[in-house]
C-alpha cells in the first residue's frame, strides 16, 4: 500500500572518473583487475531463487589474451528456458502488485552499489571480458548502466502521474500495468549497458524477464545481475540463462504467455524474429510488444567548410573507439575534394599514432575485437579491398590472431561510394571513405541517403549554417541519432535517447520516457458519483409535455 506521492526528479548524469595517472580510482581498478585475472570461478544462470550450474561449460577468454582464463560459465539447454519462463511466471503477480517505490528504490540502490563499491568490478568485468580500455569501460559500464536506472526511474514515476481529466460528477484515473506474460530481453556484447538496461527497464515496469546475453558478455553479466540480487531484486523477476539462440526462440515464441522482446543484436536476427512471432499470433494471450535496436552504417558527411582537424579527429574517434565495434560507429564517410588530403593525411597519422594491446595497458587506446569469428569476417572484408582496383587500404590493415584478435584500424578509399565496404555493417575497426567534388554537396546527401537500408546515427561535419540546416532536412530519415560537427557516437542517457529506424530497428528510444511506454499496458477506470435510474435521456420527453 502507498501511503504518499513519491518524488524521483530528473537526476543528473553520472560523472565521468578519468583514471590518470596517480589517481584513487586508476590504482583501484588496476588491483581489480589483477583480482579478477587470479580466479577461475565457475558462472552459473540465475533461475529463480537458485544458482543453477551444469556439467558442460564454456570458457571465458579475454579476446585480447586468448590463452588466459577468465571463468567458465554453464551452458544451458532447453529444460534451463522453461524453468526461466516458469520462475518469472511464478514472480509476476507479486512483483507486479508490489508498490511501486518499493520497485524504484531496488534500482536505485543498484545504481548506487555500481556508482560506489562495484564500479571497479562492472568495469574490470568489461575490460577483460570485452576489450574495452579504461575509459570506453567507464563511459559504459559504470555511467550509462547508472544513468539507465536512475533516469529510468524518473521516467517512469513521470508517466504513473499522467492522468486523465474527470468530468462533474465522475473521477477518471489511468493505472499503468506490466504486460500479461514474460517479457524475453536479449542483449548483445558490446555494451554492458545495454546488457543492463534491456531486462531492468522492463523489470522496472512491472514485468518478469528472462535475459539471454550474448556468450561474450556473460562476464559481466553475471556480475551485475549480482548487484541486482544485492540490491534486493526478489527472485525470478529477471532470470538470467546461457543458452543458444534457435533454443530460445523455439521455446519462447511458441509460448502462450510471451508477452514481448526487447531486443539489441542483428537485423537479421531481428527480422527472423518479428516473422516467426508473426506466425505464432494466435497461440499468444496477448499481442506481443517487439522493440529491438539492431544494425548501423553510420555516416559522416564533411563540407567543404569543414574543419579538417575536426573531421579527422570526429573520424578517428567515431570510427575507431572499442575497436568500431560500437552500433553508432562511423563506417562510412564523405569528404569534399577541396579537404580531403590533408583530412586523409591527418587519418593515417592518427591511425599509426594509435597503441594498441591489452586493457591492462592504459596507454593502449586500441584492443581486441570480440572473438575469433568476428576477427575472420573483418579480415575477409580487408583482404578483398587488397586484391580489388576499385578501393585502397591508406593505412592500417594488419591482422594477427596468435595471441589476442588484433585488427589494426583501417582506413580505405573507395572510387565508388557504392562499394561494398560503403554499403554493408562490417563491425569493426575499419572505415571506408569516399571524396565527392567540393560542389557536389546535394549529390553528396543523395548518396548518403540512398547508399544504405541503416538509419541508425550519422553527422554532418560543416561551418557554413545553411549547409548544416539543408543536410538536417534531407537526411531527415537516414539516421535516428543526428550529430551536428560532432562524431556519431557518444550518446548519453537523458541527452541524446538512442534510437534509429529502417533497417536499425523500431526507434523506441533507449534513455528516453518513450521507451518504458513499450512495457506498459494501461488501464482505464472511470467511477461515477451518481448513477443514473433510468435509461431515459431528456430529448425523449414529449413536447410540451403531451403524452
Amino acid at each position: 500500500m502507498s501511503l504518499g506521492y513519491f518524488s524521483y526528479p530528473m537526476p543528473v548524469n553520472e560523472p565521468v572518473l578519468n583514471y590518470s595517472p596517480g589517481s584513487a580510482e586508476r590504482k583501484r581498478l588496476q588491483d581489480v583487475l589483477k583480482e579478477l585475472k587470479s580466479a577461475t570461478p565457475d558462472i552459473p544462470m540465475f533461475i529463480g531463487s537458485k544458482e543453477v550450474h551444469t556439467n558442460k561449460k564454456q570458457e571465458i577468454h579475454p579476446p585480447h589474451e586468448i590463452d588466459h582464463v577468465l571463468g567458465r560459465f554453464a551452458v544451458g539447454e532447453e529444460k534451463h528456458i522453461v524453468q526461466a519462463i516458469d520462475a518469472a511466471l511464478a514472480a509476476r503477480e507479486q512483483w507486479s502488485n508490489m508498490p511501486w517505490e518499493t520497485r524504484a528504490n531496488i534500482f536505485l540502490r543498484a545504481a548506487d552499489l555500481i556508482a560506489t563499491k562495484y564500479r571497479p568490478y562492472m568495469n574490470g568485468t568489461t575490460m577483460l571480458g570485452q576489450s574495452k580500455n579504461a575509459y570506453q569501460a567507464e563511459i559504459d559500464s559504470a555511467c550509462e548502466l547508472i544513468d539507465f536506472l536512475r533516469f529510468n526511474v524518473h521516467f517512469l514515476s513521470e508517466i504513473y502521474k499522467q492522468q486523465p481529466i474527470s468530468s462533474s460528477g465522475m473521477h477518471n484515473r489511468m493505472e499503468y500495468r506490466a504486460l500479461e506474460g514474460f517479457v524475453l530481453a536479449i542483449t548483445p556484447f558490446n555494451f554492458t549497458a545495454i546488457g543492463g538496461n534491456l531486462p531492468t527497464s522492463a523489470a522496472m515496469c512491472g514485468n518478469v524477464v528472462v535475459w539471454k546475453c550474448a556468450n561474450t558478455q556473460v562476464y559481466s553479466a553475471q556480475m551485475f545481475m549480482r548487484i541486482l540480487k544485492e540490491a534486493g531484486l526478489p527472485d525470478g523477476v529477471i532470470n538470467l540463462i546461457y543458452v543458444d539462440g534457435p533454443t530460445l526462440g523455439n521455446v519462447c515464441f511458441n509460448h502462450r504467455d510471451f508477452a514481448g522482446v526487447h531486443f539489441t543484436g542483428s537485423t537479421g536476427v531481428f527480422n527472423h524474429m518479428w516473422e516467426t512471432i508473426g506466425k505464432n499470433m494466435s497461440n499468444y494471450r496477448t499481442y506481443p510488444r517487439i522493440v529491438g535496436e539492431t544494425g548501423g552504417k553510420d555516416f559522416v558527411l564533411a563540407h567543404r567548410s569543414a574543419d579538417p582537424d575536426v573531421v579527422a579527429t570526429a573520424l578517428l574517434r567515431g570510427a575507431f573507439e572499442f575497436q568500431g565495434q560500437k552500433c553508432s560507429a562511423a563506417s562510412r564517410a564523405y569528404i569534399p575534394s577541396n579537404i580531403a588530403e590533408e583530412v586523409k593525411k591527418k587519418l593515417i597519422a592518427g591511425v599509426k599514432s594509435f597503441k594498441m594491446g591489452s586493457v591492462e595497458d592504459f596507454g593502449n587506446f586500441i584492443n581486441a575485437v570480440i572473438d575469433e569469428r568476428s576477427f575472420d569476417k573483418i579480415k575477409t572484408y580487408i583482404d578483398n579491398v587488397r586484391k580489388d582496383d576499385k578501393a585502397e587500404i591508406l593505412v592500417g590493415g594488419k591482422c594477427d590472431k596468435k595471441k589476442g584478435f588484433f585488427i589494426q584500424p583501417t582506413v580505405i578509399e573507395v572510387k565508388n561510394p557504392r562499394y561494398v565496404t560503403m554499403c554493408e555493417e562490417i563491425f569493426g575497426p575499419v572505415l571506408s571513405i569516399y571524396v565527392y567534388p567540393a560542389n557536389g554537396f546535394e549529390k553528396a546527401l543523395e548518396l548518403v541517403d540512398s547508399t544504405s537500408p541503416y538509419a541508425l546515427t550519422g553527422s554532418i561535419i560543416s561551418q557554413d549554417r545553411a549547409s548544416i540546416d539543408l543536410a538536417t532536412d534531407r537526411l531527415r530519415n537516414a539516421a535516428g541519432n543526428f550529430y551536428i560537427n560532432d562524431k556519431p557516437t557518444g550518446a548519453v542517457v537523458g541527452q541524446q535517447p538512442f534510437g534509429g529506424a529502417r533497417a536499425s530497428g523500431t526507434n523506441d528510444k533507449a534513455g528516453s520516457i518513450l521507451n518504458l511506454y513499450r512495457w506498459l499496458s494501461p488501464r482505464t477506470i472511470k467511477e461515477t458519483f451518481n448513477p443514473p435510474t433510468d435509461y431515459r435521456y431528456p430529448f425523449l420527453s414529449p413536447e410540451n409535455g403531451a403524452l
